[in-house]
C-alpha cells in the first residue's frame, strides 16, 4: 500500500472522543462517563449538559475515579473513565492494576492530556511513563489512536471490548492520515506509507513527524515504510518483522519515555524473532524534560522530520 496523506488537519483527537462517545451515549444508556473533575480538558461539557444522568464526577480523586468506574462496570454499565494520564495512571495505578485488571472489569480507560501536552507545566504533568506501567499489567489492552479517523474507530471497538482498555490521547488538532477505505482493528498496525529502505514504526501524535521525516527522505532517494501502530498492546508482531524484513532499517518513535513503551516492545520482538536490522529508539531520554510547547520538546528530542530524517539516514550508513 502506497498513500500518500492529505494535508487537511482535523481536530483534536479529544474533540472526536467527546463527540463519539456522546453519540454512543444517545443510543446506549448504559454508557457513562465518570471524570476526576475533567469535564472540561476532557471536552465533555456538552456531554454533560445533554445526558446530565449519564456523567458522575468524583472530583480530583483518580483512585476513587477508578473504584467508581469498576462499579458501574459491574452493574453492567459500559463506563468511560476520564482523567489526565500523567495522574490515572499514577495515583490510581493500583486500582487500575486491581479493580480493573486483575477483577476483569471491562471499563474504558480515557488518559488525556498525554504525553507532553501540556507542555510547559513540565514533568509533574508529563505522562511519559504510562505505556510502560500498563504494558507491564495483565489483561489491558493500550490503544493510542494518530487521528481522528483511528479516534473514532477505537471508541467504538473500545465500547463493544468486554475486557479493561487504556486510550491515550493529546490535545493537538491533527492531520488525517488515512485513506477513506482504511479499515480499523484493534491489535493491527494501520500501514500509512509504503517503502523498502527505511521503516519508521510510530504510534499515537508522532506518526505525523514520521510521514513528514519519510516525504523529506525521498528528496533524498531514500523510500520509506510508515506504520501507525495505534495499539501498543497486544502488538502487531507480523507488522513489526514485515518492516524489519523488507526494510534496510528500523525506527520507532513514541511521545513516550525510550524505556518500557513502544521501541522496547518491538525491540522484545524482533531480538525473539532473530531479524537482524539496524535499530533505533526515539522517544524521550532518561532525564527531567525540557520545558515548552508539545512541539518544542519533540523538536528538541529529535521527534520532527528533520530530526527523524537525520536519525535515519545515520542509520543507514551505520548499517552499510
Amino acid at each position: 500500500m502506497s498513500f500518500v496523506a492529505g494535508e487537511a488537519l482535523g481536530r483534536a483527537n479529544l474533540e472526536v472522543f467527546s463527540e463519539t462517545l456522546l453519540s454512543l451515549a444517545r443510543e446506549d444508556r448504559n454508557v457513562v462517563a465518570v471524570t476526576s473533575d475533567s469535564r472540561g480538558s476532557g471536552k465533555l461539557a456538552t456531554f454533560a449538559k445533554a445526558l446530565p444522568d449519564q456523567l458522575v464526577e468524583v472530583g480530583i480523586a483518580e483512585q476513587n475515579l477508578v473504584g467508581v468506574a469498576a462499579g458501574l462496570a459491574s452493574a453492567g454499565k459500559c463506563v468511560f473513565a476520564v482523567s489526565p494520564a500523567s495522574f490515572l495512571t499514577t495515583r490510581a495505578f493500583e486500582q487500575i492494576k486491581n479493580d480493573i485488571c486483575y477483577s476483569d472489569r471491562p471499563v474504558k480507560l480515557i488518559g488525556i492530556s498525554a504525553g507532553v501536552s501540556y507542555g510547559a507545566l513540565g514533568s509533574t504533568h508529563h505522562s511519559t511513563h504510562d505505556l510502560a506501567a500498563l504494558r507491564a499489567v495483565d489483561n489491558v489492552t493500550i490503544v493510542v489512536p494518530a487521528d481522528n479517523f483511528e479516534t473514532a474507530q477505537a471508541i467504538k471497538s473500545a465500547a463493544r471490548m468486554s475486557h479493561p482498555v487504556y486510550l491515550r490521547f493529546g490535545k493537538r488538532a491533527l492531520a488525517h492520515l488515512h485513506d477513506p477505505g482504511a479499515r480499523f482493528e484493534p491489535g493491527r498496525a494501520l500501514p500509512v506509507r509504503d517503502g523498502t529502505d527505511v521503516a519508521f514504526i510510530a504510534t499515537g501524535e508522532t506518526v505525523w513527524p514520521a510521514l513528514m521525516a519519510a516525504r523529506e527522505l525521498d528528496t533524498h532517494g531514500l523510500s520509506c515504510r510508515v506504520i501507525s501502530m495505534h495499539t501498543v498492546k497486544p502488538l502487531d508482531v507480523d507488522a513489526v518483522i514485515s518492516a524489519a524484513t523488507d526494510c534496510r532499517a528500523v525506527v520507532t518513535v513514541e511521545e513516550h519515555s525510550v524505556f518500557g513503551g513502544l521501541g522496547e516492545a518491538c525491540a522484545a520482538v524482533l531480538m525473539q524473532a532473530g531479524v537482524p536490522v539496524p535499530f533505533k529508539i526515539v522517544g524521550f531520554p532518561d532525564e527531567y524534560l525540557a520545558t515548552g510547547s508539545q512541539l518544542e520538546i519533540f523538536d528538541h528530542y529529535g521527534i520532527s522530520a528533520p530530526g527523524l530524517a537525520q536519525t535515519a539516514q545515520m542509520l543507514l550508513a551505520r548499517g552499510g
